[in-house]
This record gives C-alpha cells, structure tokens and sequence, in this order.
C-alpha cells in the first residue's frame, strides 16, 4: 500500500511541479508545500480533522481555508491542497512535498545527503564532508545533518543509494564479528 501511495504522490507532486516549471514559481511551491507538509506532520489535530471520515466535507475544507493562507499562500499550492482533500488524499502530503523536492532537485542537478553523526558537526566539518560527497556522486550536494550519539564516533552519510559508513558503532560491530569467527 506505501508504494502506491508513494506513486500517486508523485503523480501529484509531478503535476504542481510542471505548474511551478510554467509559472517559474516551482522554488516557491516547493517552499509553500514543505510548509504545507510540516503542518500536516507537527499537528496530530489538524492529521484527524481532515482525514477522518466522520467530519463533514464542508468543515474540512473550512479547516484547510483557516491554515493555508499562513502556510500556502499561492493560489497553486492552495488548489493543490484542496484537490487533495477533495480527493480523500490529504494524507500523502508529506509523500507528495518529498517527490516535490525530488523533482526540483534533479531540475537543478542536485541530490540531497543524510549525514548523521556521533556528536554535531560544525560548519568547516560540514563543509568537509560536502566536498567529499560532491566529488563521489558528481553532483552538487545539500547535507541534512543530524546526530545520533549511538554511533559512538564518526559519521554515516546517505547520497541516494550509496551509504558511506565509518561510525565507531559500525567498525567495532566488524571487528567483533571478524572476532567470533
């Protein structure tokens, strides 16, 4: 059932994208519908109200007018927001603003990196890493950065399918198995 709610939020991110592409607005909407997603994602009320089916279509969509001038204030992303909700398919928002990015980073030639490490990287670091990324996958790269202090020491990125791992955590894992064996 993820995959083909993952389809069709691209499917639908495809199209406000080709909106955006006319329009020469698709960085604007890509903004708005990120916003639009964190709302979503950050209130388990708003969540309930508009998927639940035993709230009138009407007082719905009255809660969809109430947030989106604050969030989406063009008019694209507002119908976007409403066609969704019309269609019973409020709840792949945040699918369809990931497929978004997606779409506006290959536009630009982009890729975006998950970079988790043991403890907070500066900016130097951060920069560091970036280059390294940039030069393995040829393209230009945003770092998401985050910790996890389970990692012991070290760092694991993500670019797309390629995982470069060299966290303490994953290191003695391998010597304890070279270990037992």
């Amino acid at each position: 059932m993820a995959a083909l709610s993952g389809s069709i939020a691209r499917r639908y991110a495809k199209a406000l994208f080709e909106i955006g592409v006319a329009e020469g607005t698709y960085e604007r909407l890509g903004r708005e519908l990120e916003d639009l997603a964190a709302a979503f994602a950050s209130s388990s009320e708003l969540r309930v109200a508009l998927e639940n089916p035993m709230i009138k279509g009407s007082e719905k969509q009255a809660i969809l007018q109430a947030i989106l001038p604050r969030v989406a204030p063009s008019p694209s992303v507002q119908r976007f927001a409403r066609l969704l909700l019309d269609r019973g398919r409020i709840g792949i928002v945040r699918a369809a603003a990931r497929a978004y990015r997606e779409l506006a980073d290959q536009k630009t030639g982009q890729v975006r990196a998950s970079v988790v490490s043991a403890a907070p990287l500066g900016p130097a670091e951060l920069e560091r890493v970036r280059r390294a990324l940039e030069s393995r996958s040829g393209r230009k790269v945003i770092i998401e950065s985050s910790v996890d202090p389970g990692l012991i020491g070290g760092l694991v990125a993500r670019v797309g399918d390629l995982v470069l791992d060299g966290s303490v955590r994953t290191q003695l894992a391998e010597m304890r198995r070279r270990l037992l064996n």
